[in-house]
């Protein structure tokens, strides 16, 4: 027999996992993690540039220096696994004053996450960046192991439901935890990019960066997870101290 405070511990515990998981998985797959401001473009030249830089972000090789320009001239957007750019839906490039924007996509592709960064962006001869490499590596690959543990602990937490039992909360709440962890640090990581990534390259005059929601949602999602954690923890370890006591009242 489960006490009221511990049904309801778990059942808070739960909807917070399920909203954190929510928030997580939309914010993995969204570009609005960060996002740049440019201003209007003037000038036939300056609209050269601006289609070439475009043809080549779309059509071209995957270089970093390359979609960086691209996104700080293009009002970019950019996330973990995509990145964007904001251009005129008509192929006459900025010709009518109130011309329809669309947003236009690439993605980033598994080897093409691994590939490695460079001290000076676009310069393979400049030598490889290890701290900006492995921050790249980690945004990535953090918020799927976060995913991962909060599925295995979705598994183990069925399984006890099926079983009518609430020995496994402990290590579900340990899973929440290091599933908040692993947000939190991929927020970190990618916040720490972002900015040696400013320090490494040149932003034109007048773009102005900002933090998208997509970042604030990996944000949210990680105390969510933590504090799913702290009800399950305390509902596990409150409930088996409890059944410790009555058992030893009856023994008695």
């Amino acid at each position: 027999m489960v006490d009221n405070r511990y049904a309801t511990a778990l059942v808070i515990g739960c909807v917070l996992s399920i909203l954190a998981t929510v928030y997580l998985s939309v914010a993995v797959g969204t570009q609005h993690w960060y996002q740049y401001s440019s201003p209007p473009v003037r000038g036939e030249a300056n609209v050269s540039e601006l289609r070439s830089l475009h043809e080549e972000f779309m059509d071209g090789e995957f270089d970093e220096k390359t979609y960086s320009d691209t996104l700080f001239r293009l009002n970019g957007t950019m996330g973990l696994w995509w990145r964007c750019v904001l251009v005129p839906s008509n192929a006459h490039w900025y010709k009518e004053p109130a011309a329809k924007m669309v947003m236009e996509c690439r993605s980033f592709t598994l080897p093409q996450q691994f590939t490695p960064k460079y001290k000076e962006p676009g310069n393979h001869n400049s030598g490889e960046d290890m701290l900006r490499t492995y921050l790249w590596r980690c945004q990535f690959l953090l918020p799927l192991v976060s995913l991962g543990l909060v599925v295995l602990a979705g598994l183990i937490g069925f399984c006890a439901c099926l079983c009518r039992s609430l020995a496994p909360t402990l290590g579900i709440g340990i899973l929440h935890l290091l599933a908040g962890l692993c947000t939190l640090a991929t927020v970190c990581c990618y916040l720490a990019g972002a900015d040696l990534l400013h320090r490494v390259s040149v932003l034109p005059d007048k773009v102005d960066g900002s933090l998208g929601w997509s970042l604030y949602l990996a944000l949210i999602s990680s105390p969510l997870h933590m504090m799913a954690a702290a009800l399950l923890v305390w509902a596990a370890r409150s409930h088996s101290q409890n059944y410790y006591r009555m058992t030893a009242y009856r023994v008695a």
